[in-house]
């Protein structure tokens, strides 16, 4: 009897189930499930023509799959001689995803296919509560749709977990501002500390915004505020550097050489090939990557004479820029030069410039938001929420209560990091590092235009009475000008949507002159506006559905290089790449390392094969990894006999164990494993079994 009543009590009543009902599909919900679908739409048609994708990571994850001890120190190879060049975090997810559903090329895809739709359908709980269903939903259907955004979703890189992080942490911070709880500070520390965990530093450009907000917003004395900052610091910190640590006190010879460090170390890493170089410029980066001769096979000579010393055996021939489908031969790996300017550039451009304009007027609306409150039909300021007490409100003037300023200070804060970031940096800056601005300029888009629905809506009251709207409504003009002329601008360079163009202007004009003309119209004019400005983004980011991505620089574009086949290399490379696999499984190759090839991308292929390749000279092919000495070893211990070299990043140099290759150990006549004629920029094989006293003499420099 007491059970049966218990169950009575505690079962839902109709009504309770007709108003969850009513909730789950109000107009709002419907409109969040319909962006939703539009971004898994975006992410994942036509995902499987992506194939291995990026292959170096997925080269990783196999090899993080034959032991415990490669999947913790993240090993590129299955025999543990060097890692990958990033933190394990989002290569770790791939890997428990391939544990689960098999290897295979879907199952390292779509997490980050999902990650990216998770990351459109937080942004819209992080804005609704704050700024209005209006801004949510205006700000998730921009990051839906934002072409590089849309293309690292369909990647298997490290980004879309970063962004999915770093936007977590913003949220959390904001529940902490508003309702003064320390613990979401410190889970909003511990969250840029995971983000640390999947590229470093990059993590971090989120951090003064955080800190900026909670300092200016949050409840409390000034100096509870501070104590509260550094106690969310130290938990960040022990986040970020409770993996580094262990890599750190695990003696080198028991793990990995750390992948693109010059010091075998994640600190070094860390703070140089991650860090300060991609602010302050690396060898490697834009205008500073040089070509060597010393990793390098000369190709023979008629006569069979070897070439004179002051003769560069690597001079590549000059191609054109694009192929003959129209698409460039080779991806733009770089940002163009220095400047504010710098993501309206040709090179950029097309990655996000598409609405930067309508983020800029989000950020300026917001700031004239704040500073002149609205107070139109005795509307109030919003009052703080998540239950704040009111001891704690009472310390905050309504200025500092408003949820617009948090935004403006956190997503915001973010956003204009993440811009003078990307501006101004002179190393590494990759096209798809723009993912990292996109839910701050989305947010911001957002905020802009609800800001403009207000400012253009009539003042007066609600029965009627007709007054002038705010003056800061002709900021929306100026706003759609300046993204038509951005639109415009791409629409020419990348010679797509030529169409757009006139529908642009004269649409854009149209709909300006109906908000400034019909200020009762503003809510579905300003929609009308945003749907238009929207179409070309959209139609870009749907570009990555017309040939497999490129693994390494992903991009949205119907000219961006695109990838070569599953592996990630031209038919030809294919075929050599698999008879070199083929040779060395049939000729006493060693069962920890098959073949050692230079640099990690030429070894990737072998590793997604089957064969236990690794790669003597990490991801450029000139770590220190192996010298002479050291490579003498592995012989020595029957652990390695054959080498390749040649193929990706080999006129970078080499190492010194590459240089101790070219000269003691003896090429395999190309006649035997049926590949091409040795030169520069073909692979080579070399057998090293007994050389091990020639190499150790080798110098090491």
């Amino acid at each position: 009897m007491a059970s049966s009543q218990a169950e009575a009590r505690t079962a839902p009543r109709p009504r309770e189930r007709r108003v969850a009902l009513e909730r789950a599909l109000s107009p709002a919900h419907l409109a969040l499930a319909a962006i939703l679908a539009l971004s898994a739409v975006l992410n994942t048609v036509r995902l499987g023509q992506n194939a291995w994708g990026n292959t170096f990571y997925s080269a990783g994850v196999k090899s993080m799959l034959a032991s415990f001890h490669n999947f913790f120190f993240a090993s590129f190879d299955a025999g543990g001689l060097v890692t990958i060049d990033k933190p394990p975090l989002a290569v770790w997810a791939q890997a428990l995803s391939a544990k689960l559903f098999g290897f295979t090329p879907l199952s390292l895809l779509l997490p980050e296919a999902v990650i990216g739709v998770l990351t459109v359908a937080l942004l819209y709980f992080i804005l609704v509560r704050r700024l209005g269903v209006p801004a949510a939903l205006v700000g998730a259907l921009s990051l839906a749709v934002f072409p590089i955004f849309v293309a690292v979703s369909r990647d298997n890189g490290v980004d879309p977990l970063l962004v999915l992080l770093m936007l977590s942490a913003c949220g959390a911070a904001l529940r902490s501002i508003e309702g003064g709880r320390l613990r979401w500070l410190l889970i909003s520390g511990a969250l840029i500390g995971l983000a640390f965990n999947t590229k470093t530093l990059a993590a971090y450009l989120a951090v003064p915004a955080i800190a900026l907000g909670y300092l200016v917003c949050a409840p409390g004395a000034w100096w509870r505020r501070l104590l509260a900052l550094v106690a969310a610091g130290a938990a960040m910190a022990i986040v970020s550097f409770a993996w580094i640590a262990v890599v750190e006190l695990t003696p080198a010879s028991q793990r990995p050489y750390v992948g693109s460090s010059t010091n075998n170390t994640e600190l070094g890493l860390t703070f140089e090939y991650n860090g300060l170089g991609r602010v302050e410029g690396e060898a490697g980066g834009p205008g500073n990557i040089a070509v060597k001769a010393g990793g390098l096979v000369a190709a023979p000579t008629h006569t069979g004479a070897r070439p004179p010393r002051h003769a560069h055996p690597y001079k590549p021939a000059k191609l054109s820029e694009f192929l003959s489908n129209g698409r460039l031969r080779y991806p733009i790996a770089f940002g163009g030069a220095v400047g504010p300017l710098r993501l309206f550039g040709s090179a950029l451009s097309g990655q996000g410039a598409w609405t930067l304009p309508l983020a800029i007027f989000g950020l300026i609306a917001l700031v004239l938001q704040v500073l002149v409150p609205e107070r139109r039909h005795g509307r109030q300021l919003p009052q703080p929420a998540h239950g704040e007490r009111g001891e704690r409100a009472s310390q905050r003037s309504p200025w500092r209560r408003d949820p617009r300023l948090a935004v403006l200070l956190v997503l915001g804060g973010w956003f204009f990091v993440e811009y003078v970031v990307l501006s101004y940096s002179k190393g590494i800056v990759h096209p798809y590092y723009i993912s990292a601005l996109a839910p701050g300029a989305a947010a911001m888009i957002g905020a802009g235009v609800a800001a403009s629905i207000g400012w253009a809506r009539p003042t007066g009251d609600r029965r009627g009475a007709r007054s002038a709207s705010d003056p800061r409504v002709l900021l929306v003009p100026v706003a759609v000008a300046a993204t038509v002329a951005a639109q415009v601008a791409i629409v020419k360079e990348q010679h797509y949507m030529q169409w757009l163009i006139p529908l642009l202007i004269a649409g854009a004009a149209v709909l300006t002159v109906l908000l400034l003309a019909f200020r009762r119209l503003a809510l579905p004019v300003v929609l009308g506006l945003l749907a238009l400005l929207l179409i070309g983004p959209t139609g870009y980011a749907a570009t990555t559905w017309l040939a497999p991505a490129q693994g390494t620089f992903p991009a949205a574009g119907p000219h961006e290089a695109t990838g070569i086949g599953k592996y990630g290399l031209e038919p030809k490379q294919m075929s050599e790449t698999a008879k070199l696999v083929a040779y060395a499984a049939g000729h006493r190759a060693t069962s920890r390392w098959s073949l050692l090839a230079d640099s990690s991308p030429t070894a990737a292929p072998m590793i997604l094969l089957g064969s236990p390749a690794g790669a003597l000279g990490g991801y450029g092919g000139s770590d220190p990894v192996l010298d002479g000495r050291s490579l003498a070893r592995l012989i020595a211990r029957g652990q390695a006999r054959y080498v390749v070299l040649g193929g990706e990043y080999a006129e970078r140099g080499g190492n010194a164990a590459t240089a101790a290759v070219l000269h003691d150990c003896p090429q395999v006549p190309h006649q035997a494993w049926h590949g091409p004629v040795p030169g520069p920029t073909v692979l080579v094989l070399f057998d090293c079994a007994g050389r091990e006293r020639a190499l150790r003499a080798h110098p090491r420099g």
